[in-house]
């Protein structure tokens, strides 16, 4: 039961019997409890990366980031895994899987405490404000006075030194680590599982653990809702000297502290790997028999799992890696089904980037709102999507070609589901000198109007406020206010004496939003059944890659997969996502005369590009699932032909003769096929 080991002699029945009871006992001889593990350790990895993703508009903000820069600094831990997910194919079951697996878990965490680092190189978040109720020292109401150029000549120093572009470093730094770290846990972790899981259990273990891999970036999500209320700078000031309320515009959260608390979360879970066997028994093999047996089953195991590359150095296997990886990809249904997944790969890769972002804009909610909607709504719809896919591929003990099936039809439905999402949502409120043909524009930086002309406001300022007619103005100053009332404790009430609106308008402090707020919810109820229904298939599809190769290609073949997620999905998606979001930037920040960050959206192209590039790559994913069901449907009809033939062979020698024709044609099709590669 369970012997890792040799089998014992018979001449020592006492061994024969105590051994496999204490290996019993032995919590890390067991598939389930690694299943367990691993799932803790997908869960903090992701809870990482997943964090990353909540605080991509924090950090857009804090460090001036447009949101293709942003997008790229989110793929950059891709760059690192597409280069040494080659190694993990080379290594494939040579290696000790677990041990190396925690050796990625404690770089991972490392990767962490890293990205968090910038916080405590640079210096306080700096924003325009109004702090006394004295009008000749409040900065951003209207002086009447010439612009003075050397004013935002200092400004501009003082922005430069306290915005820490050079500490972005650290960023890409850590990323990269993170994507080296996260190379070998999950293709190791699944080809781990699969060995030794048994055929029934081994969907539902995968679904167990891609649902956690789901839930991972959840509570990132969470935990970036959490955090992002905390003011960034927490640790340098008291409450007392925070003049900032939480859901202002110019708020930012302590991104850094999800960091902090996530790498010790991911180094704690990594310490079991390293007391896991390099093999151990394949579950349900055991019988009344005996280890012996037990250990035979392990033995044809193990000698499954030797194929071509065992032989070669690790020289001689980067040599050959272009002719393996073309004898892998010559699997048409592998090939279909990996380039489907690429393509909800990609979509994915940008959706959970930007998805917080848009909700932020299109609807006017906080960051750490749009983060708990994401993290609590729409990432447990998919969960629940992935595992229920695998608890029907186990309950119906569906075949191959009933996998491709259950895949094109989830993703049918999934497009469906997010056709609406086209139409939920509003346009961009009016922004004077920037859409608002009523307040026309007196300078190529369409700031400056009639109105406000000799107020002397600075370019870079941006503290909005709102008029009662829903007009917006990005600073009191650009709305010719000349005084402000305060609340006793300093709050600012309301701006007064504004030139750019009538006597009788009130001016209040903040955005005017979008006033979508009230279709957040249909919003977000369509949203969570397209990732339900969609990640249905992500079972089966799973399934479907590992049963198109070779038992002893299997190692390379989630390798391969995996490379081609980092380079085709992974590492180009949220650029694509990001360049597509800036292109529908109406109004630029600048910082030193450099563009940074973007202030205000054409939220309707907003809208369509964004939802459009997800049906865009659902809609490649639909076709090459149903592309790869034709193959599969092509591979059984040709097998039940000769199948046929083969039992009309006892009768008639003739029929005999043709079906040996045909197996040999088709081996000469394959030896040359292999001669090729």
């Amino acid at each position: 039961m369970g012997m890792t080991g040799p089998p014992t002699t018979a001449s020592k029945p006492n061994h024969t019997e105590k051994q496999p009871r204490r290996c019993a006992m032995n919590p890390f001889h067991s598939i389930k409890f690694f299943v367990l593990c691993h799932g803790l350790l997908q869960l903090s990895q992701l809870l990482v990366s997943g964090y990353l993703k909540s605080i991509v508009s924090t950090i857009e903000k804090r460090f001036g980031l447009s949101s293709q820069t942003s997008g790229m600094l989110s793929s950059l831990n891709e760059i690192g895994s597409a280069v040494f997910i080659v190694f993990v194919s080379y290594f494939g079951s040579r290696v000790h899987r677990p041990r190396l697996i925690g050796c990625g878990g404690i770089l991972v965490s490392v990767a962490a405490f890293t990205m968090a680092l910038p916080h405590f190189i640079m210096g306080r978040y700096t924003y325009d404000h109004t702090t006394t109720n004295n009008a000749s020292t409040v900065s951003d109401i209207c002086h009447l006075m010439p612009k003075d150029q050397n004013l935002n000549s200092e400004s501009c120093s003082v922005e430069k030194s306290s915005s820490g572009y050079e500490t972005l470093s650290l960023l890409v730094v850590g990323q990269l680590l993170l994507g080296v770290g996260g190379v070998p846990i999950q293709p190791f972790g699944i080809s781990y599982v699969d060995d030794f899981a048994s055929n029934r259990n081994s969907p539902l273990y995968l679904g167990i653990l891609f649902a956690v891999s789901v839930l991972g970036p959840a509570f990132g999500f969470v935990l970036g809702s959490a955090v992002l209320r905390l003011y960034v700078d927490i640790d340098k000031l008291s409450a007392a000297d925070i003049d900032l309320e939480f859901g202002d515009p110019r708020w930012v959260g302590a991104w850094w502290l999800g960091f902090l608390m996530a790498a010790s979360f991911v180094g704690i879970v990594s310490v079991p790997y390293f007391f896991f066997p390099k093999e151990m028994p394949k579950e349900d093999s055991r019988d009344p028999e005996g280890e012996v047996n037990t250990d035979k089953k392990l033995n044809e195991l193990k000698s499954k799992q030797d194929d071509v590359t065992q032989g070669l150095s690790l020289l001689q296997f980067i040599k050959s890696f272009p002719c393996i990886l073309l004898r892998t990809l010559r699997s048409s249904v592998y090939l279909l089904v990996v380039l489907a997944q690429v393509c909800m790969s990609a979509l994915m890769s940008g959706l959970t980037v930007f998805i917080g972002k848009f909700l932020e804009q299109q609807f006017t909610v906080t960051a750490s709102f749009a983060n708990l909607l994401i993290g609590s709504i729409h990432v447990p719809g998919a969960v629940l999507g992935i595992i229920l896919g695998g608890t029907i591929m186990r309950r119906f003990q569906i075949n191959l070609r009933g996998s491709a099936i259950m895949c094109f039809a989830a993703i049918f439905a999934s497009i469906c589901a997010t056709a609406p999402l086209l139409f939920l949502g509003c346009s961009t409120q009016l922004v004077a000198g920037i859409n608002d043909n009523v307040h026309i524009s007196n300078s190529t930086s369409g700031l400056e109007l009639s109105c406000n002309r000799g107020c002397s406001c600075k370019d870079q300022v941006y503290n909005p406020v709102c008029t009662a007619d829903g007009i917006e103005f990005v600073s009191p100053c650009h709305a010719g206010c000349m005084s402000a009332s305060f609340e006793t404790d300093g709050k600012v009430v309301s701006y007064t004496n504004c030139s750019c609106v009538s006597a009788q308008t009130l001016v209040k402090p903040g955005t005017c939003g979008s006033g979508c707020y009230e279709l957040l919810l249909p919003f977000m109820i369509f949203l969570t059944l397209a990732g339900f229904v969609a990640t249905l298939c992500q079972t089966p599809s799973f399934i479907l890659v590992l049963r198109s190769v070779k038992p002893e290609d299997k190692s390379l073949a989630i390798g391969i997969q995996f490379m081609l997620f980092r380079v085709l999905a992974w590492l180009p998606g949220p650029i694509l996502y990001g360049s597509a979001i800036d292109t529908t930037c109406i109004q630029w920040e600048k910082k030193c005369n450099k563009k940074a960050s973007c202030r205000y959206y054409n939220l309707d192209l907003f809208r369509v590009r964004y939802i459009g590039l997800q049906m865009l790559f659902q809609c490649g994913a639909f076709l090459l699932f149903v592309m790869a069901y034709y193959f599969l449907k092509k591979e059984t009809l040709r097998r039940e032909q000769q199948a046929k033939m083969a039992t009309k062979a006892a009768v008639d020698p003739r029929v005999e003769e043709e079906r040996k024709r045909l197996m040999e044609q088709d081996d000469g099709t394959k030896l040359h096929l292999e001669s090729k590669a």
